[in-house]
């Protein structure tokens, strides 16, 4: 059905309660690459319960763990089809330190609506607190839905970061794996897009693409480790335009600047000619 802006827009979504054991942490850390030195302490704080740390990013991902059937575009006044389908951006602002295990309360809204035209942008909010009411993190994400614009609404501006006019203070080398998207896939994203070879063709690739949330993950990752020496407690915040795809088995090139009050950053693929990957890229210190 097409998009009813007058009912989507604003419009509050089912509330969640959901939870998270130390087990759940690990996987997303193994998923996202963590571990490839076993025996380095900073590797094991991600990797190895002993004094286990948590990547804020983790709080995208921890509402939908226990997911296990492919997800569905059905939202008030939105029902879209999941093959016409790309995450846009992910942003995620965390309140402190993500607990190793807890109970989280998930209240998410549609809070904008774009018409581009030929697609739509659909942004949501989504605001966690614990089970006494303490606030967690808040994440706003975007997607970009092919062939579901003109339905009438504003074609709404961009948020855009400038980068410093000088060379970059650290680049970054990332490597992902052939098998990433199928350890990926068990944090609870089962989109056959990153799995399926036909399913791709169907959206439009040569063969399944790596989640852009994994993507992000590892890049944030490798952002502290560089850069805040592994400590996950001192990231505040962290944003990314989804740019373009990975395909799994490629390595990702970061350069990051720093700045005042962040590192700016972009992403792009070694493997096709640094071809962008994340844009309008930032992660905010504590």
């Amino acid at each position: 059905m097409p998009i009813d802006p007058e009912r989507a827009l604003g419009a509050t979504l089912p509330e969640r309660t959901f939870s998270w054991t130390a087990s759940d942490v690990l996987l997303y850390h193994l998923g996202i690459g963590a571990g490839d030195d076993p025996v380095d302490p900073r590797e094991l704080h991600y990797a190895y319960e002993d004094d286990l740390r948590v990547l804020p990013t983790f709080g995208v991902v921890a509402p939908t763990l226990r997911d296990t059937e492919p997800p569905k575009v059905e939202l008030p006044g939105i029902d879209v089809d999941l093959a016409s389908v790309l995450h846009g951006s992910q942003e995620i602002t965390a309140a402190g330190p993500l607990p190793v295990a807890g109970i989280g309360v998930a209240r998410g809204r549609i809070a904008d609506l774009q018409d581009k035209g030929s697609a739509a942008v659909i942004v949501q909010e989504t605001e966690v607190s614990d089970e006494h009411g303490t606030p967690l993190w808040t994440a706003r994400s975007s997607i970009f839905a092919r062939g579901e614009g003109g339905f009438g609404g504003p074609r709404g501006s961009a948020s855009r970061i400038a980068l410093p006019s000088r060379a970059p203070d650290v680049e970054l080398l990332t490597p992902t794996l052939p098998q990433q998207a199928l350890w990926y896939r068990l944090c609870g994203d089962r989109n056959p897009l990153h799995a399926d070879p036909g399913f791709a063709a169907r959206a439009g690739f040569d063969r399944p693409i790596l989640h852009g949330l994994c993507t992000w993950g590892m890049v944030c990752k490798a952002v502290v480790d560089a850069l805040l020496d592994g400590d996950v407690t001192q990231v505040r915040g962290y944003r990314a335009r989804f740019a373009g795809i990975v395909f799994p088995g490629e390595t990702l090139r970061t350069q990051v600047w720093r700045t005042d009050d962040e590192f700016v950053l972009i992403t792009t693929a070694v493997d096709r000619a640094d071809a962008p990957v994340l844009a309008d890229a930032a992660l905010t210190p504590a």
